[in-house]
């Protein structure tokens, strides 16, 4: 079952709450008791070897790949 992120209207509390897909834009209730929450648009990101996408087209060089600069070319500064 998803986790959804909420933002109370009164208070503004933001909490999460698992439930169905079918009830995602329910209201909720906050753990305050106020039934003026309602669903925020949360961001989800990966970091790691894994999360590397299957096209690599317009990804910029490595800093290892680039040549020149003041520091030996590792940083990629010109």
């Amino acid at each position: 079952m998803p986790l959804y992120e909420f933002r109370c209207r009164t208070c503004d509390t933001v909490f999460t709450e698992r439930r169905p897909m079918s009830r995602s834009s329910d209201p909720a209730t906050c753990p305050d008791g106020h039934d003026d929450a309602r669903r925020v648009l949360s961001v989800f990101a990966t970091a790691g070897k894994g999360a590397s996408s299957s096209s690599d087209s317009g990804a910029a060089p490595s800093p290892a790949a680039w040549s020149g600069g003041g520091c030996g070319g590792g940083c990629a500064c010109h």
